[in-house]
């Protein structure tokens, strides 16, 4: 089996985490925030709540600081936030999802679409591009040589999984987004450590830009997009994102 590898984008938003650890925490902490907002502060009860204490964990927020994000979101000042998924276009058409959680939702939409103005793209309607990805687990585990591949594949599949990839340096298990958890879980207890779990939009096809304005554009508005403090996440079909 085999799919597109994810890991570069992964591991390049480790190194942007790595180098930002302030954003970290204030996006997780958002994202904890509408979690809790949507089914309690018990996390033996509240799935989704479980499993971002997991990814804070893995992104190596200190404990103290998760207690803290989950007394503010269930303090009587606790800040409303709401999710709010934007869709459009980027230099020479490259289809750009951008996922936000806000408590101004006018202030949110006017700097994502100045963003795109400012950078070569425009901000579509809802749908515009979301039909060009596939919702999708990753589950990433390192390739260090100890590990028996087709055991590995058996093991996955037999989780749940809905499929399987190996390079030099990870394997990748794909699951749906509704299997994340359990799949991560019952690798976890096969005795296997996940470098990552995540929920991610694979697009259909990719498109290459060659025209160097239009990468540095790109580069710009992803950038950009980044920095912002209400952007949780980005997809694109940009192919050549590493350039």
């Amino acid at each position: 089996m085999s799919g597109h590898s994810k890991w570069s984008n992964i591991k390049h938003k480790k190194e942007k985490t790595d180098a930002q650890k302030a954003k970290v925490f204030t996006k997780i902490g958002k994202e904890m925030a509408i979690a809790i907002r949507a089914g309690g502060a018990d996390p033996s009860v509240n799935g989704k709540l479980r499993d971002l204490i997991a990814k804070a964990k893995g992104l190596n927020v200190p404990n103290d600081n998760i207690k803290r994000i989950i007394d503010k979101a269930t303090s009587a000042d606790a800040a409303n936030y709401e999710e709010i998924v934007y869709e459009g276009y980027g230099p020479s058409g490259i289809a750009v999802i951008v996922t936000t959680a806000t408590d101004n939702r006018n202030r949110t939409a006017g700097d994502v679409r100045h963003f795109f103005d400012k950078f070569g793209g425009n901000l579509g309607q809802t749908g515009c591009v979301s039909y060009m990805f596939t919702d999708t687990g990753i589950i990433v585990i390192e390739n260090d040589g100890s590990i028996d591949e087709e055991k590995l594949m058996e093991d996955a599949l037999e989780a749940g999984a809905s499929d399987f990839s190996a390079d030099e340096d990870v394997f990748e298990i794909s699951t749906e987004p509704s299997d994340l958890n359990a799949v991560k879980e019952a690798l976890e207890a096969a005795g296997y450590t996940i470098v990552s779990a995540e929920e991610d939009k694979i697009p259909s096809s990719y498109v290459t830009l060659t025209d160097e304005d239009d990468i540095k554009k790109m580069n710009l508005l992803i950038q950009n997009l980044e920095d912002h403090d209400d952007v949780q996440d980005i997809y694109h079909n940009w192919e050549n994102a590493d350039e």
